[in-house]
């Protein structure tokens, strides 16, 4: 399985960012697929989540009425859009694919990551 994430960058805070992320190598609608971020120096943290089937999401408190998770099983893309960003939301962003058919915040609960791509938001 591999995931390639794109669309990171440098925003000015109040901005908005899209990202991708392209899945291949397993049946991509059977898995839950999620989004997480760490910043310098901290732990990794869940962003957001969604289940195989795109009818549910899950979101941390700090981005939730900010950021919309999404897929398209038709092209195997996860996506994260992200409005109304600030400079705490620096950090890499990785996807993630999941271990089942549910969304989960637990790192734990994923088995493929991606490499990341960095988004800094400037103040």
């Amino acid at each position: 399985v591999q995931l390639q994430a794109s669309g990171g960058g440098l925003v000015q805070a109040g901005g908005s960012l899209r990202l991708s992320c392209a899945a291949s190598g397993r049946t991509f609608s059977n898995y839950a697929m999620s989004w997480f971020r760490q910043a310098p120096g901290k732990e990794r943290e869940f962003v957001a989540g969604i289940r195989g089937s795109g009818g549910v999401t899950l979101y941390a408190g700090s981005v939730k009425g900010r950021f919309t998770i999404s897929r398209d099983n038709a092209k195997n893309m996860v996506y994260l859009e992200m409005n109304s960003l600030n400079p705490e939301d620096t950090a890499v962003y990785h996807c993630a694919s999941g271990r089942t058919y549910s969304e989960s915040r637990s790192p734990l609960d994923y088995s493929y990551w991606g490499q990341g791509t960095l988004v800094t938001v400037s103040s």
